[in-house]
């Protein structure tokens, strides 16, 4: 059962205390590193391009995300990506507003086309752009609705061939998270509004599903980590305003228990 072997990779990490390199911007670092030593692992937020190749290959995942770019970061997010496919180490790239810029878009096209990674992850918007489907998108912001179920299972179809096309996960961040590897397909409708309310929630998960993935396979992995996160949300709900929200969260994500996930699981699979 899935919280079984959610539980089991929660486990692993406490036991084993990985090393995830973090490739991420300086908006949301802090929350992203304490995020990942909540989970039971360890951060390392390196991206000088003439270390991460090194750092990358002592890891046992590798998160990066294009959210703040410069020519460093795309640099060493390319370096890392290669050498993490050369030695199987898993990654996860977030496709940060590849849906607003042609540099961002180019960029994330041509650095997929020659690395593989486990986990794609983007809003539908994102995911939608890397395909060339026309989208509603404005900035970083998930404006595709995919809460009719005309709506999702469209949503769940581009999900699908984008897997499919890059043989990878992907995990469509939004209201309902998609996750599929072109053949199994799992929605999650864990959250709460307020999640998107605060900066760097969609970098959270990014990390968390690269931590993820030293304990679980990439599907499992994503679809682990936006339970995980939407629980966390959703149990931090409150009136008292978004500073103490996120706060919540982070002591939430870092104190569930079996018996919370068990209780407030939304995971359907498809």
């Amino acid at each position: 059962m899935f919280p079984d072997r959610l539980s089991e990779a929660m486990e692993s990490l406490k036991k084993k205390s990985p090393l995830i390199h973090c490739i991420t911007n300086p908006i949301s670092i802090n929350d992203c590193a304490n995020f990942v030593l909540a989970a039971g692992a360890k951060p390392i937020m390196a991206e000088h391009p003439l270390e991460v190749e090194e750092i990358t290959s002592v890891s046992s995942a590798l998160a990066v995300n294009i959210a703040n770019i410069t020519d460093a970061r795309m640099q060493s997010i390319r370096l890392s990506l290669r050498r993490a496919a050369e030695l199987g180490i898993p990654s996860v790239m977030d496709m940060v507003g590849i849906n607003c810029s042609k540099l961002r878009l180019d960029y994330t096209a041509d650095v997929l086309a020659g690395s593989r990674v486990s986990i794609i992850k983007g809003n539908m918007s994102e995911i939608k752009a890397l395909s060339h489907i026309e989208s509603h998108g404005r900035g970083i912001d998930a404006m595709e609705d995919s809460t009719d179920l005309d709506s999702l299972d469209k949503n769940i179809g581009i999900a699908v061939k984008t897997a499919l096309d890059h043989s990878s996960v992907v995990l469509a961040s939004g209201k309902i998270d998609i996750i599929t590897d072109g053949r199994d397909v799992y929605t999650v409708e864990n959250g709460c509004d307020m999640m998107s309310l605060v900066t760097g929630t969609g970098c959270i998960l990014n990390v968390l599903a690269g931590t993820m993935l030293a304990a679980a396979e990439p599907l499992e992995a994503a679809a682990f980590a936006a339970v995980l996160l939407g629980i966390s949300g959703e149990l931090s709900d409150t009136d008292k305003g978004t500073a103490t929200f996120k706060m919540q969260m982070l002591d939430k994500f870092g104190t569930l228990t079996e018996s919370d996930i068990r209780q407030h699981i939304k995971l359907k699979k498809h």
